[in-house]
């Protein structure tokens, strides 16, 4: 199963960083929030990504490509003109970099990578969020239920809207920015059937969020996983911090790896 991740957003809210990076090439630890992400999935056994790629991403495209020489010692012989890479280990990845566009929506943007991922389920999330979600559970939850999509719901403070979830796990609506604190939201963490690819028009305006989900859960076809565990994304540079101190601390709730 295929791993699509939303990288293209420009991240204005987090400007003091991404200016010169796009915001999943922010830094926890010494490595950008994108790569977190994506030890994530490979530690439950999903290896296959597809970077949406839009904002500045040549710099997603030079980590990869230069990826060797950015995790592992190495000598370099001007005289002989070869490089030697003392570390032959690495993540056992295939990654599939895409430019969507610079100003492509998110719904848009994965409408865009659908030759790459076929005519088969897939998983997607965005590129500024962390978990420690258990992947193989909530693969094995939309497998059970035999709809068309799944979003991870988790619960945190009232500044993004809101998920209601009803019988069945069946998602009925959304709510705007609710002063319950308590209220489940979207974390992303999405595992989706091909079908829903054709409920996006293939053009850059279409919001995920606004539009191919709202029909879901109208249509009775998206289903909530809910996590009780830990999830935050990195909005604003006080996030990236919080994301810091937490891995500075050595008790990494999202470090599942």
């Amino acid at each position: 199963m295929k791993v699509v991740i939303l990288a293209g957003g420009k991240g204005t809210r987090i400007a003091e960083e991404t200016e010169v990076l796009p915001k999943p090439m922010v830094e926890i630890g010494g490595n950008p929030i994108l790569w977190h992400i994506m030890k994530i999935y490979s530690q439950y056994g999903f290896n296959d990504f597809i970077v949406c790629l839009g904002y500045k991403g040549y710099v997603i495209k030079k980590f990869f490509y230069n990826y060797f020489m950015h995790m592992s010692d190495v000598t370099i012989d001007l005289s002989n003109n070869k490089t030697i890479f003392h570390s032959t280990a690495s993540e056992p990845w295939k990654i599939t970099l895409v430019d969507t566009g610079q100003e492509t929506m998110t719904g848009s943007r994965l409408r865009r990578v659908k030759k790459y991922i076929g005519n088969q389920p897939f998983m997607m999330t965005y590129g500024d969020g962390l978990s420690d979600v258990n992947i193989k559970e909530l693969v094995k939850f939309h497998k059970k239920h035999k709809k068309l999509a799944t979003l991870t719901a988790i619960q945190t403070a009232g500044r993004f809207g809101v998920v209601n979830i009803g019988s069945g796990d069946k998602v009925s609506s959304f709510l705007e920015k609710p002063k319950d604190e308590s209220s489940w939201i979207s974390g992303g963490f999405f595992v989706l059937q091909p079908e829903v690819l054709d409920l996006i028009d293939n053009d850059d305006t279409v919001v995920w969020e606004k539009g191919p989900l709202v029909q879901l859960s109208k249509q009775g076809q998206l289903c909530a996983f809910k996590h009780n565990g830990y999830w935050n994304c990195m909005d604003t540079l006080r996030d990236k911090l919080n994301f810091e101190r937490v891995w500075q601390s050595g008790n990494v709730p999202w470090k599942v790896w």
